[in-house]
């Protein structure tokens, strides 16, 4: 703390670590919540990192622009977008990174990794048809982001019977 105002970190920690407990909102008492902040501010960073979340959602952003923007093939823009477009455009966002604009050549890029293994960032693969293939980001928990063709830019399942019957891939890319 700076002249007894809490630094961006600090509520940031705080508040995972709230969330983490189970409370909606900081404690009423802003005595308590100075308290804790010093003491989360003391504690080193490595058991810091211990309490934090691991998932990080970094792609929260990414959905909050692009939520709802419906589905349009070889679409790029918030009119229309396709789902190897807006894979594109997730990575360029968070990551600064251009990948290739089609689905086939989406999946050539990185290596395949088991379903368990998955992390935020990689790159989910579906067979969707005898000749159509659907890409998305995923986010973890079972959790993807992507451009669907009946509700435009939303997060949906893999555990979803649709998704778990077409599920073909998970492939995780240099991200830097």
């Amino acid at each position: 703390m700076k002249n007894g105002l809490m630094t961006k970190k600090a509520i940031l920690i705080l508040l995972a670590l709230l969330s983490m407990a189970g409370c909606s909102s900081p404690p009423a008492d802003a005595t308590n919540t100075v308290n804790t902040v010093k003491a989360l501010t003391s504690t080193p960073k490595h058991n810091v990192a211990q309490t934090l979340p691991i998932h990080k959602n970094i792609f929260d952003g990414v959905y909050h622009n692009w939520k709802g923007t419906p589905y349009r093939y070889g679409g790029s823009s918030k009119k229309g977008i396709d789902c190897s477009a807006f894979v594109q455009v997730g990575y360029s966002s968070v990551y600064q990174k251009l990948l290739p604009r089609t689905t086939l050549e989406l999946v050539k890029k990185g290596k395949q990794v088991k379903r368990n293994n998955a992390k935020e960032g990689d790159l989910v693969f579906f067979r969707t048809g005898r000749n159509s293939r659907h890409v998305g980001i995923y986010l973890g928990n079972l959790k993807f982001l992507h451009a669907s063709q009946s509700k435009g830019v939303i997060i949906s399942r893999l555990d979803n019977p649709y998704w778990k019957r077409h599920f073909w891939q998970i492939r995780r890319l240099d991200k830097y």
